[in-house]
């Protein structure tokens, strides 16, 4: 009977010792254990065995990306307004010795370290660049808490502004301002318009009074270039009609063809004369036709060359 009871006490014994000393590190963790309650070494994932009364398991972390909720906090901005601010921050251990001697509760220090930072970066700004520089908001928070994290192990990977709750008047406020922004815009869009339109339609008559005058300037070409055409051949056509009467004049019986001509025109002239007028002057000599055929052929032998005569011989008077 009594060594039952021995046996049982070995077996219990056996059990707590394995269960002192196996132990099984899941996937992304970190064990720290302690040697005589000094830092020995860091257990990654896997089966391991500590010696027992002599090692132990002290620290355990997640290698995992955390999320931890900054609550909402009233930060006073440039304007010296206040607004409330809340966010969340993305944080990775590293290095878990660090994250287990470096600081007591890194958790809780990067928390607190987020507010303080988020609220002297509000501080920088006016109430109206916080809604557009929440970028540079967060970068500058990251920043400003990787380099104080870093020796405890610990990596902050992003932060981001969930909310930025300004006070109902401010709200209201700026409300009336968006609506008088837009408003002003509206009214700038339909002036520019308006003018845009104006010019155009300036345009358009500039443009079409341009063509007009060209288009009354080529007129203008063309008529003077049909005018100087149509004087050009009838002057041609007149100089041409005088070179073959006065060569008609040389040819043989020229003289006399020209005092018939001369003596048909003299009378039909004066017959219209007589017919236009109620007042009549009748030259003195009228009876004398041949005296008046004689000075227009007088006349028109004065202003053309003398034909050349075959030979000697005595003038011929047409009389």
């Amino acid at each position: 009977m009594t060594s039952l009871y021995v046996s049982l006490a070995i077996a219990v014994v056996v059990i707590v010792v394995i269960a002192k000393t196996a132990v099984v590190v899941p996937q992304q963790n970190a064990y720290v254990v302690e040697r005589l309650g000094k830092f020995s070494r860091v257990l990654n994932a896997g089966f391991h065995i500590l010696i027992p009364f002599i090692e132990r398991s002290a620290y355990k972390h997640t290698l995992k990306e955390q999320a931890v909720d900054i609550a909402e906090q009233i930060c006073i901005t440039k304007d010296n307004v206040q607004v409330g601010v809340d966010g969340v921050l993305y944080l990775q251990v590293l290095d878990a010795g660090r994250a287990s001697y470096g600081i007591g509760d890194y958790m809780f220090a990067i928390s607190q370290l987020a507010q303080t930072t988020l609220r002297s970066e509000i501080g920088k700004i006016d109430l109206d660049r916080t809604f557009e520089e929440r970028g540079t908001i967060n970068a500058n928070v990251v920043d400003e808490l990787d380099k104080a994290s870093d020796p405890w192990g610990v990596k902050v990977l992003r932060y981001e502004i969930k909310n930025i709750n300004p006070p109902h008047d401010v709200l209201s406020a700026m409300e009336k301002q968006m609506r008088a922004e837009r408003e002003k815009r509206a009214v700038i869009l339909t002036s520019e318009g308006e003018r845009d339109a104006k010019i155009n339609q300036a345009e358009g008559e500039k443009q079409r009074v341009i063509k007009e005058s060209e288009a009354a300037k080529q007129q203008q070409i063309n008529e003077a270039e049909g005018e100087a055409a149509a004087i050009m051949a009838v002057a041609t056509a007149t100089a041409d009609g005088l070179r073959k009467v006065a060569a008609a004049l040389v040819d043989q019986g020229g003289h006399e063809a020209m005092q018939l001509r001369v003596a048909e025109q003299y009378i039909d002239e004066f017959g219209h004369l007589a017919k236009e007028g109620n007042t009549l002057v009748i030259p003195a000599n009228l009876a004398d036709l041949t005296s008046m055929i004689a000075l227009a052929t007088n006349m028109v032998k004065s202003d053309s060359p003398a034909p050349q005569s075959a030979g000697p011989g005595p003038a011929h008077n047409p009389s």
